[in-house]
């Protein structure tokens, strides 16, 4: 089992996700592989990836392109006066081969990885499905129906949307959003809120109770082979 994690924006919990799902494949006695195609602004989310897929993999395969800038892929390689290669891209993730893992990408769907190739062109290339990540909050059903009308224009499979409220904020939408979602797109799993908390512990916790739930109901896996 292999998923594509994407999201409606920057910081709305992605790498959270994808962390989560890697952990499960790895509490179900899988070796799953964690990849990160291009990171900008530092190594945090390829790392979290990492560790959460249970730290086999070397961690220069975690992250094929690293740029310096916290800033779309293309614009920050631009910067280094390098780019990125969509190509290689896709042999790397050959290699990987048919074993489950989860690829996450960088911001939302048509954040530019190069001049002529945006992140919902590598989802398409991959034919990987995918998990639609939201920041739970006023505008979010504006924001995921655009991404779930997008990914359905270029017949990409959606898994699941999780919505995460990222930061701690009174927002009276919060409660209506998945409802909404839920009724807008009745075939898609809508997941969360997973609420905000201070302590990262606490939603990883929230993160991880939702996906074990999730890839048994949808996918059937099963109890773990192992405990948390």
């Amino acid at each position: 089992m292999r998923f594509f994690v994407t999201g409606t924006d920057t910081g709305v919990g992605k790498s959270e996700v994808s962390a989560s799902l890697l952990r499960a494949m790895v509490a179900r006695g899988e070796t799953p592989f964690a990849w990160k195609p291009c990171e900008t602004g530092g190594d945090a989310d390829s790392m979290k990836l990492w560790h959460a897929a249970g730290a086999w993999q070397k961690k220069e395969d975690v992250c094929t392109f690293r740029f310096k800038q916290p800033l779309a892929p293309a614009i920050a390689a631009q910067l280094e006066k390098k780019k990125v290669d969509v190509e290689k891209l896709k042999k790397v993730f050959k290699k990987f081969g048919p074993g489950p893992g989860v690829v996450e990408g960088a911001g939302g769907l048509h954040v530019p990885l190069t001049p002529k190739h945006d992140v919902i062109d590598l989802i398409a290339a991959l034919k990987l499905p995918v998990v639609l990540v939201g920041r739970a909050g006023l505008g979010t059903i504006n924001h995921t129906t655009l991404s779930v009308n997008a990914l359905r224009e270029r017949k990409i499979p959606i898994a699941a949307i999780v919505l995460s409220q990222a930061e701690r904020i009174d927002d009276a939408s919060v409660r209506h959003n998945a409802p909404q979602l839920r009724r807008r797109f009745p075939k898609t799993p809508v997941l969360g809120p997973v609420p905000f908390r201070t302590r990262p512990s606490e939603r990883e916790a929230f993160f991880d109770s939702l996906i074990e739930t999730f890839l048994g109901s949808e996918f059937g896996y099963g109890q773990p082979t192992s405990a948390k």
